[in-house]
C-alpha cells in the first residue's frame, strides 16, 4: 500500500497495478486514489472501465493501442475480469510490452499466483494485496478516526464495537459512521451507545447460537437459528460459521492444552484477544475428542446435503440439537 502512495507522491506510476485479496474496502480505496490521481473526472475521453467476466481481450487491446486524446494517459480500469484464474495469454502477452502511455488497472476478488497474467503483472508493473488487517491495525484506524472528531472510548467499549461489526473494515466504516452521528454533541463514546446504535453481525449471532448449543440450551439455540432462517441466511451458510465455531474452538483448547497464553493464542489464531477470551468457557464444555467429532459431523451434514439425504434446514437443525441435547 506504502508503494501507492509512493507512486502517487512521486507522480511515477506504473503501466498496470493489481489490486487483489479479502479486505474490499481498501482495494476500493487505493482504486479511488490512483484512478483520482491519474484522471480528473472531466475527462472522460481517456478513461474506461470494464467489470465481470466475459470481457473480450482484442477489445481490450485495441482500447489500450489508441493513443489518449490532448492527455497523457489513458486510463483502463477492469474489475473482477476472472483475467487472473483462467486463461488470458493474448492479454499476458499484450501487458509484457505496453505503450508507455497506457495504465491498466486490475481489481480482482481472485485470482491464482501461478496464472501468466498475474506473473506478466508483477513483472510489468505492481501486485498489492490487501489481506484482512489485524486487530491492533483496525484498532489505530478507528481511535485515529474517533480523534479527529474529538472522541473518546475505552478500552472495553472498543472491544465490544468490533464484536459487533467484525473484522471487515467497510462495515467497521460503517458502524462508526452511524455511531459517530448518533453521539453528535458528545465527546464520549459509550457501551450503551454501541449497544443501541451498532447492527451485530450475522457472525456474532452464530456465535451466540453456538454458545446456546454449549450451553445445552437447546430451545435458545433452535429459536436463534429460527431467526437467522426468518432473515434469509442460507442453512448450508449458517452449517459453514457454526463449522468455523467449533474449529475455532478447536484451535484455541489445543493451543491452551499446550499451556498457551492468550496473547499467544490470538497471535497463531488470527483472533484478537477478547475474541479468544470469549472462545475460552465455550471449549471448556467440550473435550478435544468431542470438537474433532463436532468437525466431522459438520461434514457429514454438508455430505448429506449434497447427496439429497436430508433438506439443508433440517440437517442444520439436527445437528443443533445433537449438540446442544443434555
Amino acid at each position: 500500500m506504502k508503494s501507492i502512495i509512493e507512486d502517487i507522491k512521486n507522480q511515477d506510476y506504473k503501466k498496470v497495478y493489481l489490486f487483489y485479496g479479502e479486505e474490499s474496502y481498501l482495494k476500493k480505496q487505493y482504486r479511488d486514489k490512483i484512478c483520482q490521481a491519474l484522471h480528473t473526472d472531466e475527462d472522460t475521453m481517456n478513461f474506461s472501465r470494464f467489470e465481470g467476466k466475459g470481457l473480450n481481450e482484442g477489445e481490450i487491446i485495441d482500447l489500450a493501442e489508441t493513443m489518449p486524446f490532448f492527455a497523457e494517459r489513458r486510463i483502463i480500469l477492469l474489475e473482477n475480469t476472472g483475467f487472473f484464474k483462467n486463461k488470458a495469454e493474448k492479454l499476458a502477452d499484450y501487458i509484457a510490452d505496453l505503450p508507455s502511455y497506457i495504465c491498466m488497472i486490475f481489481v480482482e476478488d481472485e485470482l491464482d499466483k501461478r496464472s501468466r497474467m498475474y506473473k506478466a503483472v508483477q513483472k510489468a508493473g505492481r501486485a498489492v494485496e490487501f489481506a484482512t488487517q489485524d486487530a491492533n491495525t483496525l484498532t489505530r484506524w478507528v481511535l485515529g478516526i474517533l480523534k479527529r472528531e474529538n472522541k473518546r472510548i475505552t478500552k472495553s467499549d472498543i472491544e465490544l464495537f468490533f464484536t459487533k461489526t467484525g473484522n471487515d473494515m467497510g462495515n467497521i466504516d460503517k458502524e462508526l459512521e452511524k455511531l459517530l452521528c448518533y453521539t453528535m454533541g458528545r465527546d464520549v463514546v459509550t457501551a450503551g451507545d454501541i449497544e443501541e446504535i451498532c447492527t451485530a453481525q450475522i457472525h456474532n449471532q452464530i456465535f451466540d447460537m453456538v454458545r446456546a448449543v454449549s450451553g445445552r440450551q437447546q430451545k435458545k439455540a433452535l429459536e436463534l437459528y429460527y431467526n437467522l432462517l426468518s432473515l434469509k441466511e442460507p442453512p448450508m451458510k449458517i452449517l459453514a460459521l457454526i463449522a468455523r465455531e467449533f474449529n475455532m474452538m478447536l484451535q484455541v483448547k489445543s493451543l491452551y492444552m499446550e499451556g498457551c497464553d492468550i496473547r499467544t493464542i490470538a497471535a497463531r489464531t488470527g483472533l484478537r484477544d477478547f475474541a479468544v477470551k470469549k472462545y475460552l468457557p465455550l471449549m471448556q464444555q467440550y473435550s478435544r475428542q468431542q470438537l474433532e467429532e463436532a468437525m466431522e459431523d459438520c461434514i457429514a451434514t454438508e455430505a448429506d446435503v449434497k447427496t439429497g439425504r436430508l433438506s439443508d434446514i433440517m440437517s442444520v437443525e439436527l445437528l443443533i440439537v445433537k449438540y446442544s441435547g443434555v
